[in-house]
């Protein structure tokens, strides 16, 4: 629905005098439906200013990446990465069905490839990348995440404390060394096995 859509964006640029604000547009699976997204914002703030209303006309726009990254880079001001969903598409499991949901993995070599892909398409088109999703707040992934270079986690306040203090034990060539060794396997048990060791030797 454009018009509801373009009503959220308004309320959305109205509320950006009050504070930082970024617009994150999930679900996107084309360039096209993207495009749409940012016409509809461009329509939005040409509308505040016609109706002389206080708005950020520099509120970054970006998206959450569910699918394969590059094509993106260039046309968005940052990603961040949904593994929940990102894992869903990539393994083709439903996560909400109890009979698979053992395949449903972010260990699985597909999305840790995936997510390297990702960061580094961003860093290429130098845009900020970010995680989200269980997957950011997991200790033992955290140096991994490092490795390929992931420098932004969402997490829960819960999450915080644990994995600041993996990120300050950690150095960059032991990260990218272990990232190294993961992109090397082909089954999510070996990623899994060897990333439970890193957890029990921390």
């Amino acid at each position: 629905d454009p018009q509801l859509f373009k009503t959220q964006l308004r309320a959305l640029y109205r509320a950006s005098v009050y504070g930082t604000l970024r617009i994150m547009f999930p679900m996107i699976s084309s360039i096209e439906e993207l495009r749409a997204a940012k016409e509809l914002a461009a329509q939005a703030r040409e509308e505040l200013t016609r109706e002389g209303l206080a708005f950020n006309p520099q509120v970054p726009l970006g998206m959450m990446i569910e699918v394969l990254a590059d094509i993106f880079a260039q046309e968005t001001d940052f990603f961040s990465i949904g593994t929940n969903d990102l894992i869903q598409y990539t393994v083709a499991v439903d996560r909400g069905n109890k009979q698979i949901e053992k395949l449903y993995d972010y260990h699985h070599p597909a999305v840790l490839r995936l997510i390297a892909h990702t960061i580094a398409s961003a860093a290429a088109a130098g845009i900020p990348c970010c995680m989200c999703g269980e997957a950011a707040g997991e200790e033992d992934f955290t140096q991994a995440l490092l490795g390929c270079g992931l420098m932004q986690f969402s997490v829960s306040a819960g999450a915080v404390a644990g994995l600041k203090k993996r990120i300050c034990d950690s150095s960059r060539e032991a990260a990218k060394s272990l990232f190294a060794q993961l992109e090397a396997m082909k089954t999510a048990e070996e990623i899994t096995r060897k990333l439970s060791q890193r957890g029990e030797d921390a």
